[in-house]
């Protein structure tokens, strides 16, 4: 094995260019690893899993680095490539645990397992031979997913049923789409969530975009966008953008710089843009965002972003795992650095400095650039500053809240109504803007999560409870809506009540 060790080791000698002597320097330092690794494999008083060391020493050698080089295991390989993909091999439904027991939220339209009959609310206490009673969340995946083609047996409780019902069900490809919603919010300004860069992210944004019958303003909301393929990030700021406009460019100690431009006009050139981001917002969405923003195409509203903008190129180590190294750095048109400071090996003094409020301390004495068209001033010194700030709302988020929350009260006490009444609610509200204009949670919801919430340990508190109502019924409400009618439903109830969408919709109204 050894030798199959030094094999791979050795293929990451050429990945640069680099001169004899270095390339010597470094076969010297990795003979001394693999020589400790035959010492240990050979001589070590127990029996050791040496892969395991293996992964760990890799894993040691990431922690000693910037915070984003990273090492990726086979199994968290497949989830990441499924996610990039746009696409992976399952039965389609949405699904929770509630009382110990796999329960289906929603499935997908024309998929597998919608075509055999499995319906919402159906408890799925079996998979193959397996109990799923017990199961854990992220323990059912394994268990569903599977080679396109390959089947699945399934054995159900459904309410009115008084046997088990079985299902034969044939794998397929479900996609895993990337814009969460895409609507109007009146007759001009179109909205569209994006959650993500993946292979499919512009070929769905366009279907959005048609659907919306090319609006003529536009909210591009990437609030919690952590990033994605850097293609995808450039073909959007594209759409956007003339031809030979610069999006991105990087530079770093052993790869060329390169610049990256729109390479025809973009197919929205005239429409009004304004742009939604926050502190989630990473990598892709931040090159979006500084593109748009470096030249005047869009005002940008919301909070600083993350600032992740180094370059990752992935290493594929010959047994499904790989490694992320950083190779570069990103910097916005007009010059800026995207990345936000760290220093290597502090990996977690870097994300607590981002918790603590890190962007926030910015403007003070951030680096001063201007845009590309109007001359404005904008912001480095790591992420992408808006043009408007809008501070997180958090009226109402009192500590009870945050304990039902916490602990998925909120969430359970919705799903157990709906197990209940999910048949008249569907009838009385065939649509979402029904649906949005005219469902109250009721007054016995509200009861029953507090008596959920006692059972937890979470000693009723009137006081904030009645602070945190209009929260609570808001999010009741929107759990509703996706459950009923996908995860868009729940952007349209939740939308209106957000301060930075609020002050999206008065900055594309006022742009010219």
């Amino acid at each position: 094995m050894w030798i199959r060790l030094l094999a791979l080791l050795l293929c990451g000698v050429t990945l640069l260019p680099v001169s004899a002597q270095e390339n010597a320097l470094a076969f010297i330092k990795l003979q001394k690893f693999v020589r400790t690794y035959r010492y240990l494999d050979r001589f070590y008083v127990d029996t050791t899993d040496m892969d395991a060391l293996v992964e760990g020493a890799i894993v040691g050698m990431m922690d000693r680095l910037d915070p984003h080089s990273a090492y990726i295991s086979a199994e968290d390989m497949r989830q990441v490539e499924a996610e990039f993909d746009g696409s992976f091999s399952g039965i389609g439904i949405e699904f929770s645990i509630m009382h110990d027991s796999v329960t289906v939220v929603n499935t997908i339209a024309g998929g597998p397992a919608e075509r055999v009959g499995v319906m919402p609310n159906d408890r799925i206490v079996r998979i193959d031979t397996l109990s799923a009673v017990g199961m854990r969340q992220n323990e059912v995946p394994k268990y569903l997913r599977g080679k396109q083609g390959s089947k699945v047996a399934i054995d159900v409780v459904r309410r009115g049923e008084r046997e088990l019902l079985h299902f034969l069900i044939e794998r397929d490809r479900i996609p895993l789409n990337t814009i969460d919603a895409a609507y109007m919010i009146d007759r001009k300004v179109g909205y569209i969530k994006v959650n993500r860069f993946g292979r499919t992210t512009m070929t769905e944004f366009r279907e959005a975009w048609q659907k919306l019958h090319k609006p003529e303003r536009l909210i591009l909301d990437l609030r919690g966008n952590g990033g994605g393929l850097m293609d995808q990030a450039i073909e959007m700021a594209s759409f956007f953008l003339p031809r030979g406009s610069l999006i991105v460019s990087t530079e770093g100690r052993a790869v060329p710089p390169t610049a990256y431009s729109a390479s025809v006009n973009g197919e929205s050139l005239k429409s009004k843009v304004v742009v939604v981001i926050d502190e989630v917002s990473a990598s892709a969405s931040e090159i979006v965002a500084g593109a748009l923003q470096d030249w005047d195409r869009a005002t940008i509203v919301g909070r600083t972003s993350f600032g992740k903008g180094l370059v990752q190129r992935q290493i594929p180590l010959g047994d499904g795992s790989a490694v992320r190294i950083t190779v570069a750095r990103y910097h916005t048109p007009s010059g800026r650095v995207i990345q936000r400071p760290y220093e290597q090996g502090k990996r977690r003094e870097y994300y607590l400095n981002h918790l603590t409020g890190y962007a926030d301390s910015l403007a003070s004495d951030a680096p001063t650039y201007r845009t590309l068209k109007e001359g404005r001033v904008v912001y480095g010194g790591g992420g992408i500053r808006p043009d408007v700030i809008v501070e997180a709302d958090t009226v109402g988020l009192t500590p009870y809240y945050m304990q039902l929350v916490r602990q998925g009260v909120v969430h359970e006490t919705v799903a157990e109504q709906l197990d209940r009444e999910r048949a008249a609610i569907e009838a009385a509200y065939p649509d979402v803007e029904q649906f949005r204009t005219t469902f109250e949670v009721p007054a016995e919801w509200l009861e029953q999560l507090q008596q959920r919430g006692e059972a937890r340990g979470i000693a009723r508190h009137a006081e904030q409870m009645a602070e945190s109502e209009p929260v609570i019924r808001r999010q009741m409400k929107a759990f509703v809506a996706q459950r009923l009618f996908g995860v868009e439903g729940f952007y349209r109830i939740m939308n209106p009540h957000v301060p930075a969408l609020q002050r999206a919709v008065e900055e594309v109204q006022k742009r010219k």
